[in-house]
């Protein structure tokens, strides 16, 4: 392998000659070798990155404090990042030290390394294109790092409604489907009282619905940056313009509506906005878990379980027992869910761990956002295509056990009275037998009284229709 030498504070290195980082990266390569997950792989949080050097450098040059020329190619080498090129030279570890100081600098090399390439020259030729004097003007990790990860959740957020909404859609389209199938509801997985499969699915895409505006509102939150407040949010080193024209160029890039805090020392310490997301997606995990549970219940057996709709066959599910089917896709949504979940604790924690002017653990949190923002929008997508959009109803199943449920009986209720209806419910509970049949038996209603009580109509009460009285 070939190399040059680069030079910093504590003495030379030896850098790959293709690489397009330099020695600070190099560094914390080997300081950091952790989770093996380069910061490369948040693809939206590099894109970020790439963004708020970009908005720097133009509101530099409009300063006049950085020459067009190289503005100009530190603009076109953060156009490539933008547009996915480069990023595998992205090689920290997510975890590192430094409240991500080695990140940005990953990110300031890259850029120059790119820049000189444009402009002919040879990578490290940092006489001409310098990853700090040039691409960090004006900036430090403090305010280009947790920029930087607010415009990236900004954009992984934008996937993670979108597969929300295929989810919620595949939910409500079943909802539709299933609207006249008649079932048992339960309460403690125990028989309550009659509802159709449509209920069910409704209400379940509603559960997930209110939590894209969840989400909306957490975007929001999130839109307010500290950049230009440099180290601790006094603005030290940068010009007293650069917070204001940095920021305008940063939404006119991204189009996201970011806005520069009123406080800038008190938005460099605090991450409050991260652990509200965090909590918005421990929520919808939360939801997701639920529903999934849910799915594995109603689909259990085939034939010793509830067994009320039939899931996909996506693939064998033993290497032992011929033709059993797992619901593989409702249990990978649920391990999804504890990992965001435990995400959710970390942030928790390294938010609380900030001490004075900053919060030294904005790596983790960072990471962890965007894994539980990815991990979630995969599983919503996947959930809705591979399980729900393939959901059977067990339309005669599901009927017998409407018929042969002692729940039925609470719809007698207002026709008999509680204690007679009780001593019903005792009756079929001890013989095996339906609640109507013993009802006719013991002439205490008609046939046509039985039957109207019993009717779809009255015993399902939906929203959108008078009950018949």
């Amino acid at each position: 392998m070939t190399t040059r030498i680069e030079h910093d504070s504590l003495g030379d290195r030896a850098v790959p000659a293709e690489a397009l980082y330099g020695v600070h990266t190099a560094r914390a390569v080997d300081n950091f070798p952790i989770t093996g997950v380069p910061i490369g792989s948040h693809t939206e949080l590099v894109r970020a990155l790439a963004v708020v050097k970009q908005a720097a450098a133009l509101a530099n040059r409009e300063l006049g404090l950085l020459p067009a020329e190289i503005a100009d190619a530190v603009g076109a080498a953060c156009t490539e990042i933008r547009d996915g090129a480069w990023h595998d030279h992205f090689v920290v570890d997510v975890l590192q030290g430094g409240a991500g100081t080695s990140t940005n600098m990953n990110a300031n090399e890259v850029v120059a390394n790119r820049a000189l390439e444009l402009l002919g020259l040879d990578r490290g030729r940092y006489d001409r294109i310098h990853p700090i004097d040039h691409v960090n003007l004006g900036q430090s990790t403090n305010d280009v790092y947790p920029t930087a990860i607010k415009v990236g959740l900004q954009a992984a957020m934008v996937g993670l409604r979108s597969g929300l909404g295929e989810l919620v859609a595949a939910l409500l389209g079943k909802s539709e489907e299933f609207a006249d199938v008649l079932k048992m509801g339960r309460t403690q997985l125990q028989d309550a009282v009659p509802m159709t499969l449509g209920q069910e699915f409704g209400a379940w895409g509603l559960m997930l619905r209110e939590d894209i505006d969840r989400i909306t509102e957490s975007a929001a939150l999130i839109a307010e940056v500290n950049l230009g407040g440099t180290a601790i949010g006094t603005g030290l080193n940068a010009h007293p313009r650069y917070a204001e024209l940095v920021t305008a160029h940063l939404r006119e890039l991204t189009g996201f509506p970011m806005v520069t805090a009123s406080d800038l020392v008190e938005a460099t310490q605090d991450v409050g906005a991260f652990v509200q997301l965090s909590g918005v997606l421990k929520r919808t995990a939360v939801k997701m878990s639920k529903i999934c549970n849910d799915l594995r219940l109603l689909s259990s057996g085939p034939r010793a379980g509830l067994a009320e709709i039939g899931l996909p066959s996506r693939q064998a599910g033993s290497s032992i027992m011929p033709g059993k089917v797992n619901p593989v896709v409702p249990e990978m949504v649920n391990q999804v869910a504890y990992r965001v979940i435990g995400n959710d604790l970390t942030i928790t924690m390294a938010a609380e761990s900030g001490q004075l002017q900053l919060n030294a653990f904005e790596p983790v949190i960072a990471h962890c956002l965007f894994e539980s923002i990815e991990m979630l929008g995969r599983a919503c997508r996947i959930l809705a295509d591979k399980c729900i959009t393939g959901i059977t109803a067990n339309t005669e199943r599901l009927r017998e056990m409407v018929e042969m449920s002692i729940g039925v009986v609470t719809a007698l209720n207002p026709h008999l009275g509680y204690r007679a209806a009780s001593e019903i419910a005792a009756e079929a509970l001890a013989t095996g037998r339906p609640v109507a049949a013993l009802v006719l038996e013991q002439g205490l209603m008609t046939e046509s009284e039985l039957a109207f009580a019993l009717s779809p109509e009255n015993l399902v009460r939906r929203v959108d229709r008078e009950p018949v009285l």
